[in-house]
């Protein structure tokens, strides 16, 4: 199981409907991150003085490339657009942190 952790950031006063947003995740997307991706034990969390948004994720999949997005997942970035900071293919800005710790 590899471990992942990045940061991605919010634009400011949208904090509320990010938690709304995920609150009401779609259960294809969700199917597809754990089945087809691999991805379990996903947590964020918001950095409320600088408005980031830290991620870490446990992944079984080696699915850690922009071959590997699919359709829902590209739907839901173009859904988040409007209140992230993303790239020209709306994904997400995401910046990967290196672990230097873990118990």
């Amino acid at each position: 199981m590899k471990r992942f952790a990045f940061k991605m950031y919010l634009k400011p006063g949208c904090e509320n409907e990010y938690a709304k947003r995920h609150t009401a995740i779609w259960p294809e997307l969700k199917k597809q991150l754990v089945e087809n991706q691999g991805i379990s034990n996903y947590s964020i969390f918001w950095d409320k003085e600088t408005n980031v948004l830290f991620a870490y994720q446990e992944c079984s999949k080696d699915t850690n490339s922009q071959a590997a997005v699919d359709a829902i997942t590209r739907k839901w970035w173009n859904m988040m657009a409007d209140i992230m900071v993303t790239n020209k293919d709306y994904s997400p800005v995401s910046v990967p942190l290196i672990e230097l710790f873990h118990l």
